[in-house]
């Protein structure tokens, strides 16, 4: 276990924001994951679990515990014709893990390409994209209890998935539980999802495999989202909102071009890119933090932004949208 104190936070987090924690634990073990939380002092203070801080803003310096899961390691626990199940530590890299499936001919989140992060948080935030979910082939999550420092193992439908929700990012249980590993099914056989965006128009004349989707998801992202390491950012700031087929119907009256995403006889899913767009707030600024130009779901660390910068900014958007549309936009990022 690793302890330290007055700790920059700057390369804890995609926003690129140097800010500091009082303190910062990074435990290797579940074993030293028990011993942190049968510590007085530990549980006395203000604490947060993060994973590589790629959807987390820091509005101000942390006067508590930030604490890191340094757990790695896939092992593989069963194989057969069919697929595999792998047993992953949540302090993996995800893309690095997504690479790593792809290279063996497992499939099933290949999509998933190019998302920053780490294997614990897909699990909490039930990472999407291009038509396919984390929760997709997610068959277990391990976990620590925090008031027992028993291990709990949840199952799929016991995670309560739904568009980038989980039982683990719901209020009434943020902190009750900390990922150790995660467990994923893949196939040797998988149904590719090409009809998202502008996936099978890349692929368009090519061999299609697990490789070449993933080459093209990465190719797509790359020309649409700014590198994290050149361009402080958190990825899509805000989630797309559910409306009712009412509300979208009146929209549409006055917007024949709005986006909508089926999701039952009662409510569609519109895309928070084209609302934002929509209300001119493409490269919008506040301070240091934009709107980038290339992508309005996403807010950028343009010339040293603070947190509250990113905040006033994400602020103003929610304001236009709703004034405009009448939609309260969600935050995907999460603000502490």
């Amino acid at each position: 276990m690793k302890i330290y104190e007055n700790y920059s936070l700057l390369k804890h987090n995609t926003f690129k924001l140097d800010v500091k924690t009082r303190w910062f634990v990074e435990y290797e073990s579940e074993d030293d994951l028990r011993k942190l939380l049968k510590d007085e002092y530990f549980r006395s203070q203000p604490i947060q679990h993060i994973g590589q801080g790629s959807n987390l803003l820091f509005r101000s310096d942390f006067d508590g515990v930030i604490v890191h899961s340094a757990i790695k390691g896939i092992e593989k626990l069963e194989e057969d014709a069919t697929g595999v199940r792998l047993k992953i530590g949540a302090a993996e890299s995800w893309d690095s893990l997504v690479k790593h499936c792809v290279e063996k001919g497992w499939g099933g989140i290949e999509n998933l390409s190019a998302i920053p992060g780490e294997v614990g948080a897909s699990a909490c935030q039930n990472i999407g994209a291009y038509g396919t979910e984390a929760s997709d082939c997610i068959d277990e999550v391990h976990t620590c209890a925090i008031e027992t420092g028993e291990k709990r193992i949840f199952t799929r439908e016991e995670c309560d998935y739904s568009y980038r929700r989980s039982f683990f990012k719901q209020s009434e249980n943020n902190g009750l539980f900390y990922i150790t590993h995660v467990v994923y099914r893949l196939s040797k056989h998988p149904e590719f999802k090409l009809d998202y965006g502008d996936l099978k128009s890349r692929l368009a004349g090519k061999t299609i495999n697990l490789q070449t989707i993933r080459e093209a998801i990465i190719a797509i992202r790359e020309s649409k989202l700014p590198d994290p390491e050149k361009l402080g950012n958190a990825g899509s700031f805000f989630v797309n909102p559910y409306l009712c087929i009412a509300h979208y119907e009146g929209l549409k009256k006055h917007y024949p071009d709005i986006p909508h995403y089926p999701v039952n006889g009662e409510v569609v899913k519109t895309s928070a890119a084209w609302l934002i767009d929509r209300c001119g707030l493409k490269g919008k600024t506040v301070g240091g933090a934009a709107v980038y130009e290339k992508q309005p779901l996403v807010i950028v660390n343009r010339k040293n932004a603070t947190g509250e910068d990113i905040a006033a900014l994400a602020e103003e958007i929610r304001r236009a949208v709703y004034e405009k549309f009448k939609i309260e936009l969600q935050t995907e990022v999460l603000s502490i």
